[in-house]
């Protein structure tokens, strides 16, 4: 699943064609699985629409639309959105097509279908942009005071509350176990049992991991690609995740793998306390 710097990479492609692009109109699917929300309120509120932004809110792709609102866009575990030219062949799995007036389309494709698509108005007939907003920190804007504060009193183990969308929105199964490493903090942890100093490893290495993610475009293990269909690099830069059995980067320990919460776990033994 696309996590936080894949997200935000498609993000920063997308911001740079279509700030200020109309879309000429709206075709989308027969699959019901992709609409979040009914095929015709998306129809009414992209159709037509200026994009005023393009912005990342945790893992959701959110279109801000002059005088409209908010079309968002999850891409579950498959789902890709591509920029092309309206002459290439549509591709299987395609469930939403937005055609731009200056030319060339917006491709929603999805094999798996647990992305979603949906939409939110303008309340007040304003300019749309900050009516769409998930729970959960932002890892890259939080402070680490406030940080800190989202473990206290927690029980479950710290993998699992950095996954916790209400808590830190984007984080991933990828980001946690490589953040984890750097921090020298094992998964299975009580997060209310890391001291002041371990939180602090960890916010720093969290942030520094998200930032080398993005400026790397994301991590492309299995159908992540971004706008132009192009993969990132920063899977050759993993040091824990998807490597059980393999020498950790630091001591050459074999690096484990377990289950927590029914999501996998990547770490090493010897560096991770």
């Amino acid at each position: 699943m696309p996590e936080l710097p894949e997200v935000e990479t498609i993000v920063r492609g997308l911001a740079r064609r279509l700030v200020g692009e109309n879309i000429e109109s709206v075709w989308i699917g027969p699959k019901p699985e992709p609409l979040k929300s009914p095929a015709q309120e998306i129809v009414a509120v992209v159709d037509g629409a200026t994009i005023a932004g393009v912005r990342r809110a945790g893992k959701h792709i959110v279109f801000d639309l002059s005088g409209r609102g908010h079309w968002i866009i999850h891409l579950g575990m498959t789902g890709r959105i591509l920029l092309c030219p309206s002459d290439l062949p549509q591709e299987k799995h395609t469930h939403l097509v937005a055609r731009l007036r200056s030319g060339g389309e917006l491709r929603f494709v999805d094999p798996r279908r647990f992305g979603r698509v949906s939409v939110v108005r303008s309340n007040d007939g304003g300019d749309g942009v900050a009516g769409f907003d998930p729970a959960g920190a932002e890892p890259l804007d939080v402070g680490f005071e406030s940080f800190a504060s989202l473990f206290r009193g927690r029980r479950t183990p710290i993998k699992s509350a950095l996954l916790n969308q209400k808590l830190l929105r984007g984080v991933g199964n990828i980001y946690a176990d490589e953040s984890l490493f750097r921090a020298g903090v094992r998964p299975r942890r009580r997060a209310h049992r890391l001291s002041r100093q371990e939180l602090r490893r960890l916010y720093r290495s969290l942030q520094k991991v998200l930032n080398e993610a993005i400026a790397a475009g994301g991590s492309s293990i299995s159908d992540y690609v971004d706008t132009s269909g192009g993969e990132g690099s920063f899977q050759f830069k993993h040091r824990v995740y998807g490597r059980t059995g393999k020498p950790c980067p630091r001591c050459r320990t074999a690096i484990k793998r377990v289950i927590i919460a029914g999501r996998s776990s990547h770490y090493c033994p010897r560096c991770q306390s």
